[in-house]
């Protein structure tokens, strides 16, 4: 749970009757009252220098009748969140100010919360369905809301064991009831209606202009969502005048399933698998980040070994993701897979070393509360030891060589997609997005999580905020991480690989926290909310891949259509993280 920095300990004082500590047990920050938010919010971005805002979270009190959102804000110079919340009474329509003029990175945040939670945003520019799709109906993050296979609230169901034998769920939920309507819908007398009327009428925000006498017509391209551009079923719709771009909207939510409902299901330690489903390529990220807010909930230190072998891991997975960027960005570019099958050899040796670790290669399901699951055998730490201080070196100044000084490269990133510190600052942009644009902010350095503020190494940036700048920000971050685990290795000290008994099952106490990494496509954080029982009572993930996306009209706008597929390339993201 975070502190409240010491220039914020006056809060109440400063609104009496407005702010007041959030003395809940277990619980920290400030209960700002609804009426007030937007006076406040400013308050802590102007005058207190929380300039970004990174989560925003929905939480629903069935019991107390109370919907509440909770806000993480943060300093771009470093330091722990500001951590407040507004709580409104549960019921429709429940209303609350919109953050988006003071932070527009809230925009897809707050539509999440709209979509999932029914909570209407005053003064959003754009709130409609994010997630689900417009015909839904409800919402179904609200804690009485059930679906049609609706079990039980939570793992293990009993219901899969009566008397002592297993029942197939779907023998009991035949298929012709996975269709729920609303009371009084009748299905042969309903007219259809166009779902995305609220997304064209949100395109039209551009300003018509008239060229030399001639007015030109603007075109309506559907991007994706089964299009070999958009890295997953994710579609663009963009609004071109001639080949330029004048409207963009990102529409996501077709591999949405509820990651964050199946969490609250699930048991503390069933949910370490599930985050390695989210962005795919990072299990090993995903599950860090995850035991980091189950163990501040508990109370517990981590093993030191282990601690060693965290970092050692989530590095070696920051390199291979970003030689994953560096293939697909050349394929998008039309380089076909000559790039792509040059960085995907190193990549192949890193999964090796996963497989080795955690008998998986890319699901690694290999942390645990307290530290890993097994330790890295003595033939796994050789690989590691001739990879990170003989191989990985060469083979980047190889790559380097080979790619960066490649003149058609070149004239398709170099002053592409521009973003600058203010805007990546204001859309909530972390990782290599925010540094790229010239913003040194890496939670590694500005709030240390493990044991990293034991290592010498650089917080990457460059200053451009271009295509060029974050496909060189990766590189230079590689030769970071490459640093980090030289010395993790030398350093790495022996002893137990878990501070904790295994157990099936943990004991959390009642609480919340928030747990975050620098993940290798920026902030992955998770606010885990504990009533004390065998399951969350909230499971929110904030990822990186959903909310990078918010700068993706402003990057495109005043481009080609041709630059948005290299665009969205270099925002790295998963889908299986974006939509959960």
């Amino acid at each position: 749970m975070t502190t409240p920095a010491i220039e914020t300990l006056d809060l109440a004082a400063k609104f009496p009757d407005v702010v007041t500590a959030d003395t809940r047990p277990g619980y920290s920050g400030w209960l700002v009252q609804a009426a007030n938010l937007t006076e406040f919010a400013t308050f802590v971005r102007d005058e207190l220098g929380y300039d970004l805002l990174s989560s925003v979270t929905g939480v629903d009190y069935l019991a107390e009748n109370l919907f509440e959102v909770v806000y993480h804000a943060y300093k771009t110079t470093g330091g722990p969140a500001l951590v407040f919340k507004v709580q409104i009474p549960r019921q429709d329509p429940a209303e609350i100010d919109s953050v988006t003029p003071i932070w527009p990175g809230a925009d897809f945040q707050e539509r999440e919360i709209w979509d999932l939670f029914g909570i209407n945003f005053k003064g959003h520019p754009d709130l409609r369905r994010i997630l689900m799709w417009e015909g839904f109906q409800g919402h179904p993050m609200r804690k009485d809301w059930k679906e049609a296979f609706y079990e039980e609230e939570a793992k293990p169901f009993k219901s899969r064991w009566p008397d002592g034998n297993h029942v197939y769920s779907e023998n009991k939920n035949p298929f012709s009831d996975n269709i729920m309507f609303e009371a009084g819908f009748d299905p042969e007398k309903w007219t259809p209606t166009d779902p995305e009327e609220a997304l064209y009428k949100s395109l039209k925000n551009y300003k018509t202009e008239i060229n030399d006498g001639i007015k030109t017509d603007h075109i309506v391209i559907n991007m994706g969502p089964h299009h070999p551009s958009t890295h997953g079923v994710f579609r663009a719709v963009v609004v071109v005048n001639g080949e330029e771009v004048v409207s963009l909207k990102p529409v996501m939510g077709y591999l949405h399933r509820n990651h964050e409902k199946i969490g609250e299901r699930n048991t503390y330690l069933q949910n370490i698998p599930y985050t390695d489903r989210l962005d795919y390529f990072n299990s090993m990220s995903n599950n860090w980040a995850y035991a980091l807010a189950v163990e501040k909930l508990m109370g517990i230190q981590v093993a030191e070994r282990a601690d060693y072998i965290r970092v050692i891991m989530a590095e070696l997975s920051r390199i291979q993701n970003h030689l994953i960027l560096f293939g697909m960005l050349w394929n998008d570019l039309g380089a076909y897979f000559t790039p792509a099958l040059y960085v995907f050899q190193e990549r192949e040796l890193i999964l090796d070393i996963f497989e080795a670790v955690s008998g998986a290669r890319m699901m690694c399901n290999y942390y645990r509360f307290g530290g890993v699951v097994r330790d890295i055998p003595e033939d796994a730490m050789k690989k590691i030891k001739d990879l990170v201080f003989d191989r990985l070196p060469k083979k980047m100044e190889e790559f380097e060589r080979l790619m960066s000084e490649n003149e058609i490269f070149i004239s398709r990133m170099k002053g592409i997609g521009t973003l600058s510190a203010e805007d990546a600052i204001a859309t909530s942009m972390t990782g290599p997005m925010l540094r790229a644009s010239g913003v040194p902010y890496d939670i590694r350095r500005a709030d240390p999580y493990g044991i990293y503020d034991r290592f010498d190494f650089k917080v990457a940036v460059r200053h451009n905020g271009d295509l060029m700048d974050r496909y060189l920000i990766r590189l230079d971050e590689i030769q970071e991480s490459l640093k980090i685990l030289q010395q993790a290795i030398q350093q790495i000290p022996e002893g137990p690989i878990n501070s904790q008994k295994p157990t099936y099952q943990v004991r959390v106490p009642a609480g919340e926290a928030y747990g975050r990494i620098e993940g290798p496509k920026g902030e992955l954080g998770f606010y885990v909310l504990s009533n004390g029982k065998a399951n969350p009572a909230r499971y929110h993930v904030r990822s990186p891949s959903f909310i990078n996306l918010t700068s993706l009209e402003m990057t495109c706008v005043g481009t080609k259509i041709a630059d948005f597929v290299t665009i969205l390339g270099a925002v790295d993201i998963v889908l299986g993280e974006l939509d959960r």
